[in-house]
């Protein structure tokens, strides 16, 4: 079934060995494309060496229980070793078939997400504030790096809209399904009567653009300055240094007031503007050919609600694929893995799922 595997692991070995020698490592550039190449098949091969053990421990087994011996108790511990393996050998073969679906080509990716407070006013702007710090914080454990590329804060320190970039290998593969509405229940400080109030937050996650995948005309940009302002007064900008990018054909707006020069925030606006762009063209590309699969995972629909945030219960709720957790804060503090994980786990079992019934088909 995976006889095109020996070509992977000779593969595997010949970048191992290469690693060695002396004409890789006083190559940099060199050096660290096979690091990469050979990090990304080790899941691969080492699933596949396992799997190769467990055939190999069958087909003595077998060979042992074609002809027993008069000691009964060695028979049995053989023929109990063999159903063992059996059943290690079926979670070897889905392990492997998994590891062979065909990867999305966004996924080592860097991102730019997209925060924005939606139901709830100032308690939306506040949670809204919260995602980003789990974000940040799940961003810090992985050993990305985060940079702010626009701000709209208000005055309790809550966070009406923002959009930031994490930088890092796979970013996009751990967080692509983060994209849509998150909704919180809980009893706001300003509440005097404890009562339960329902929030809601829109996250929105975009593969970073590279300008070889989208350029822009700057026929059809109009791009205006201003001063720079926030809540209570902060940050504030005597000259002006903010940008405001408006992509004509489309009407899409982008504002960058973060960082000081106009330079620099008209550089961020762009990349903001191009992935934003790209991201719709895909999506367009995707409802037009039907692309996009219908899944346990869903569609990262912006208006689709994906998560619930019920703090007065201490549970957190992912509805695409009925995971329930509990320790709330412990995920708010970045101890994201616990719900990315069966997310990626969930989409990989049905892209599974569908694979198999197209090659029944």
């Amino acid at each position: 079934m995976f006889e095109d595997l020996r070509d992977v692991e000779r593969r595997y070995e010949e970048l191992a060995y290469r690693m060695t020698t002396p004409q890789s490592m006083d190559d940099p550039a060199a050096y660290g494309q096979i690091m990469r190449d050979y990090k990304e098949l080790t899941p691969l091969v080492e699933a596949y060496r396992e799997y190769c053990k467990l055939i190999s421990e069958m087909e003595e087994e077998e060979a042992l229980l074609c002809d027993p011996t008069a000691d009964t108790a060695f028979n049995d511990m053989v023929q109990q070793e063999l159903c063992e393996n059996r059943k290690k050998l079926e979670t070897a073969t889905e392990n492997l078939r998994r590891l062979l679906l065909p990867k999305d080509s966004k996924d080592e990716k860097s991102i730019l997400m997209e925060i924005r407070a939606g139901a709830g006013g100032e308690e939306a702007a506040l949670f809204a504030h919260s995602l980003y710090r789990m974000y940040t914080m799940y961003a810090a454990r992985q050993g990305w790096k985060c940079e702010t590329i626009s701000l709209n804060e208000t005055e309790l320190g809550g966070v009406k809209e923002m959009v930031f970039s994490i930088e890092g290998p796979g970013v996009y593969s751990r967080l692509k399904f983060e994209s849509g509405v998150h909704r919180v229940q809980r009893v706001p400080e300003t509440e005097t009567q404890g009562r339960i109030h329902t929030s809601t937050v829109t996250v929105a996650v975009m593969p970073e653009a590279e300008e070889v995948e989208l350029e822009l005309d700057p026929r059809d940009l109009r791009i205006d300055t201003f001063r720079s302002s926030g809540a209570g007064g902060q940050h504030i900008n005597k000259t002006s240094s903010a940008i405001r990018v408006t992509h004509l054909p489309t009407g899409m707006v982008v504002e960058c007031q973060d960082q000081r020069s106009q330079r620099e925030n008209k550089d961020r606006a762009l990349k903001v503007l191009r992935s934003r762009l790209l991201q719709q063209k895909q999506e367009a590309y995707d409802r037009e050919y039907n692309a996009r699969r219908q899944s346990q995972v869903g569609t990262g629909d912006r208006s689709e609600k994906i998560r619930t945030y019920n703090f007065p219960q201490d549970r957190v709720t992912d509805h695409r694929i009925a995971l329930t957790l509990r320790n709330l804060q412990s995920i708010l503090d970045g101890d994201l893995d616990r719900v990315v994980d069966p997310l990626i786990l969930a989409d990989q079992e049905q892209k599974l799922k569908q694979h198999q019934e197209g090659i029944q088909e």
